[in-house]
């Protein structure tokens, strides 16, 4: 597995900056993920009213359909990362960044029209990502203001990701319904992930790698909104 800290010995470890040297960091970071979700709703908006549909009707096909969904996401994700961690190219890492932003919103178009045939004003989605914001801007708070590090919740979190992957295996296999419970559990992952996340922004990423982090932050955001969607979804199909 790659190391996102891995760069030249001529970069600083953010920690070990210069005070201007944190700002202009932690501000490109944000500034990147921002464009990485304003790209995300713009691709969203094309895909609804064009291939999602066929997309909503080739993943739920069968049984299999969200596991292989999930699989090729992941793997995307993994070379995503791969390019937008490297410090030789910051083309790579932009390239990372887009693939990301681009394999996530073909992954998500399914689940918003699954929203929008259920309310068709648009509100589930608005309200899950309303909620989104609201727990990333308060962890956000929480990791800034505290400045701890969480960076000791790794390995807790890549296990917790193992068992989810686990457990869709196992519910496509024998096929049963993960249900509410499980998308609440995702949910504390992800709020995990922001908090690990945030804390190597502070603590452990150099200067130079504000598209690998903003990308980082952004998978975790992502995965949030798409398991609040996934509640929502659910309370209203009861």
């Amino acid at each position: 597995m790659s190391n996102p800290y891995a760069v030249s010995s001529s970069d600083r470890v953010v920690a070990l900056a210069e005070k201007s040297e944190r700002l202009e960091f932690i501000r490109r970071t944000y500034l990147h993920l921002g464009g990485a979700v304003a790209g995300l709703v713009l691709l969203e908006s094309l895909l609804l009213n064009s291939v999602g549909p066929i997309l909503m009707r080739l993943l739920s096909a069968s049984s299999w359909g969200p596991l292989v969904a999930i699989v090729a996401f992941m793997a995307v994700s993994w070379l995503a990362r791969s390019w937008a961690e490297s410090s030789a190219s910051p083309q790579l890492q932009y390239a990372g960044l887009g693939l990301y932003v681009v394999a996530q919103a073909v992954i998500l178009a399914p689940l918003l029209l699954l929203a929008n045939t259920l309310d068709p004003d648009g509100k589930l989605p608005l309200m899950a990502g309303m909620v989104t914001g609201i727990i990333f801007l308060g962890l956000t708070a929480i990791t800034f203001i505290s400045r701890a590090d969480f960076s000791f919740m790794g390995r807790f979190l890549w296990l917790m990701g193992l068992a989810a992957i686990a457990a869709i295996i196992a519910g496509s296999v024998f096929g049963f319904s993960l249900g509410l419970w499980f998308s609440v559990l995702m949910v504390m992952m992800a709020a995990g992930y922001i908090l690990y996340d945030t804390s190597n922004i502070l603590h452990h990423y150099h200067t130079s790698q504000h598209v690998a982090a903003a990308l980082a932050l952004f998978a975790s955001i992502a995965y949030l909104f798409t398991q609040i969607l996934r509640i929502l979804i659910a309370m209203r199909e009861q």
